[in-house]
């Protein structure tokens, strides 16, 4: 498709306004309730985090679908299916707009560089190292054809050159960690993998700067790149790839796949970046004693998984036993952490959906219902965008200070696929948070024993 053809569709970033998934908790809560007046959660920050759900999706269901695809595993179909379900979310927002036309236009942009990885993964399985050339080269070109419409759409806002080099690094990416799956260096693939996640998150980050650049009145002239709708992008990339490792991870464990124990690893590395945000400022004890408390729910997945493998029912009942009580334990420390701005009865709520999604999903995976593994797995990743929206309030709200209002971007970052700002601020806050945490689980503990 050449830029003629393009052209029609040139407005395709007015669509991505419309959401594709529940992004705020609504239990009635104080964080609940004040939601739409915070400043996380401006219309510019739910384009944001809209945009930063479904590219993180998209890239971690391209990993896992490739990694199916050259296993020759059974669930292939449905996991492609999910990827193409991603790709339709997408094509939904822009027929909301712009009608069926532009939508299939649009869909057909979008969809031809999932269909080069895909013939690449089909040629590297047959050993055609002329097919692999060939899906090499439909991707330099859908790379070019792409950055030349970011930059026609967005007036320039993302230049040509930059739109190229970010996209250059999300089908590197890609293909690092799919060639790596494929040469049993599960380490660097699982790590390939984190990278284009969270690479996924950062261009959701610029494209939605300069969309709202673009038509501020579109947007009450709000700023997706505050330290406040920072918080909750990151946030939201945390979360949702907790839920999507968790669930693959799982799948892993009872397989008794060779990438298992990369799998688990790359689902504690995300964990690991919660708390280093502690250890990086109230040191590495404070860091341990968060690591702790949030892998233990990642632990008694991991005893379900056991339990169902070798077929131990008293396993199974004990692991999810342990799992309610996590529930109700993280459910009050958020509430003391938060001084009730999410209370622990909405809290309990959200983290029983985000325990039956994963076990439905697993369950379902192992009872080759596939279809409803995978439906899961994408309930369970929008899911995740709830508690990161509320969080996000309720530490905006709790910590005023950190969280002014800033003015729109004078100009575009210098590089078309962006960096988050406000890092800082946002370690700080959530350390600050997390340490709040740790404080109450001591009382909590204390009051059990």
């Amino acid at each position: 498709m050449k830029m003629n053809k393009l052209m029609v569709a040139l407005p395709m970033s007015l669509a991505l306004l419309v959401p594709t998934a529940a992004l705020a908790d609504d239990h009635g809560s104080h964080a609940a309730t004040e939601q739409m007046e915070a400043p996380t959660a401006t219309k510019a920050a739910e384009l944001r985090i809209a945009l930063d759900t479904l590219l993180t999706e998209h890239a971690f269901l391209a990993v896992e679908t490739m990694q199916k695809g050259i296993d020759g595993a059974e669930d292939f179909d449905q996991a492609s299916s999910a990827l193409i379900a991603n790709a339709e979310d997408l094509k939904a927002a822009v027929a909301s707009v712009y009608g069926e036309e532009g939508a299939a236009q649009f869909d057909e942009i979008w969809q031809s560089h999932i269909g080069y990885f895909v013939d690449y993964v089909v040629a590297t399985g047959a050993g055609d190292e002329d097919g692999r050339a060939k899906a090499v080269a439909d991707l330099e070109e859908y790379k070019t054809e792409q950055a030349q419409f970011f930059d026609a759409a967005t007036e320039s806002r993302l230049p040509e050159a930059a739109v190229k080099e970010g996209l250059d690094a999300h089908v590197d990416q890609l293909i690092t960690a799919f060639d790596a799956y494929a040469e049993g260096d599960f380490e660097t693939a699982y790590a390939s993998e984190r990278e284009s996640i969270h690479h996924m998150s950062m261009f959701a980050e610029t494209l939605s700067i300069a969309i709202t650049d673009q038509f501020p009145d579109q947007f009450d002239n709000t700023n997706p790149d505050t330290a406040a709708v920072d918080l909750r992008a990151g946030l939201n990339m945390i979360f949702t790839e907790h839920a999507g490792l968790a669930a693959m991870a799982m799948q892993d464990g009872v397989d008794g796949a060779e990438s298992f124990d990369q799998a688990a690893g790359a689902l504690l590395a995300n964990a690991d970046d919660l708390s280093a945000a502690v250890g990086s400022v109230y040191g590495d004890e404070a860091g341990e004693q968060f690591s702790e408390i949030w892998g233990s729910h990642i632990g008694y997945f991991v005893d379900y998984v056991t339990a169902t493998a070798s077929g131990d029912e008293a396993g199974q009942e004990q692991a999810k036993a342990d799992l309610d009580g996590y529930i109700v334990e993280q459910a009050t420390l958020l509430d003391a952490a938060t001084e009730g701005r999410v209370p622990a009865d909405a809290l309990e709520e959200g983290l029983t959906a985000h325990v039956d999604q994963l076990l439905t999903a697993f369950d379902s995976y192992v009872a080759g219902d596939y279809e409803t593994a995978y439906a899961s797995i994408r309930e369970a990743y929008a899911h995740m965008t709830m508690p990161a929206a509320g969080l996000s309030a309720a530490i905006t709200d709790q910590f005023p200070e950190e969280f002014g209002e800033a003015a729109m971007p004078s100009e575009m970052p210098a590089t078309g696929m962006g960096g988050m700002s406000g890092g800082s601020t946002y370690l700080w806050v959530l350390a600050g948070l997390l340490l709040a945490a740790l404080v109450t689980t001591v009382s909590v503990r204390t009051r059990k024993q």
